[in-house]
């Protein structure tokens, strides 16, 4: 077996394999620190906000359950949830936080012990939505085990999006958003150099930000395979664009470099993706590049704005055209 994710299910080629298991933090560590900055970056464009205190959490549910002892024994749990990673300079960091913590009480919220059973996200999900549900800026008393003795520390953390962050390990280019959750594939990372991954994730936190889930389902917008036709092209065409649009702001927010959107759009497998195998749902490459440049024109001589922001509570019409900007 290879070492692969889907969601938060994982895999592993060799139990004793202790670079598979860094390797996977280091993955999954390069899409938390990439989230935490865009999330709190633009939090103030966010009316759905939760605590950013900058900490990866994994647990042993998530784990084929022939693998738990492997990964228990390399990641240091004493419990059911631990830290995987700490974003450096987050509020974690500063309060003391460290890689494969053991988390035992979490502001109000009680870790339950671990229990046998297949793989599963349940306890990574419902942890989330627990610390998403906590005052953004309050305090967070936090108790740990750290080499089998007890440790408290109290985390002030930051205002940021509410929005999970999920890596799974697969080559395929995908990425997806859902509302409270931002799903990148690990084959980003492979085929794209440096910061430009992050243009994919902005491009998808975008999506949550302006609500297009809820909002396609609204216009009752059919999903799948049905989403290039007919009346579902323009609403999904709409939505794409203004995330495309919207993106390159949250970018700017977060500090990343000015031109980024526009060279992701201008790689060659970007290019490449927009061809005849892409569904009509998504706008072409060219519609894509052009929205970049204009927007990161727009930011050079305004500073960063927050495009559809104030639409995000207005119904989806489909008239994407005049989206992209004329040649």
């Amino acid at each position: 077996m290879v070492l692969a994710a889907c969601g938060t299910q994982v895999y592993a080629q060799a139990a004793d394999d202790s670079a598979l298991f860094e390797g996977f933090r280091a993955a999954d560590m390069r899409l938390a620190e990439a989230g935490y900055r865009l999330s709190t970056a633009n939090a103030a464009l966010c009316d759905r906000l939760e605590p950013g205190h900058g900490i990866q959490i994994h647990t042993l549910d998530q784990y084929a359950q022939a693998l738990r002892p492997a990964v228990a024994a390399h990641f240091r749990f004493a419990g059911a949830l631990a830290v995987e990673g700490v974003v450096a300079g987050s509020p974690a960091e500063r309060a003391g936080v460290r890689a494969d913590d053991t988390i035992v009480r979490f502001g109000d919220i009680l870790i339950a012990p671990q229990a046998d059973g297949p793989p599963s996200s349940d306890r990574l999900v419902a942890f989330w939505r627990g610390v998403a549900a906590l005052p953004p800026g309050a305090p967070i008393r936090v108790t740990l085990l750290r080499g089998g003795a007890p440790l408290t520390v109290t985390i002030q953390p930051v205002p940021a999006c509410r929005t999970r962050y999920e890596l799974a390990i697969t080559s395929a280019l995908e990425a997806s958003a859902n509302g409270e959750m931002v799903r990148i594939s690990s084959g980003y990372y492979d085929v794209f150099e440096g910061d430009l991954v992050v243009v994919a994730v902005a491009h998808e936190l975008a999506h949550n930000i302006l609500r297009h889930r809820e909002r396609l389902k609204a216009a009752g917008a059919e999903f799948g395979l049905l989403s290039g036709f007919g009346r579902n092209m323009g609403f999904f065409r709409q939505a794409e664009l203004q995330a495309d649009t919207l993106a390159v702001h949250l970018l700017a927010r977060a500090g990343y470099p000015a031109d980024l959107a526009s060279r992701f759009r201008q790689h060659p497998v970007a290019k490449a993706r927009s061809g005849m195998f892409q569904s009509p749902s998504h706008p072409q490459w060219r519609d894509r590049l052009r929205v970049a440049l204009a927007e990161e024109a727009r930011i050079a001589a305004n500073g960063p704005g927050a495009p559809f922001v104030a639409e995000r509570d207005s119904p989806l019409t489909g008239n994407w055209r005049p989206l992209v900007p004329k040649p």
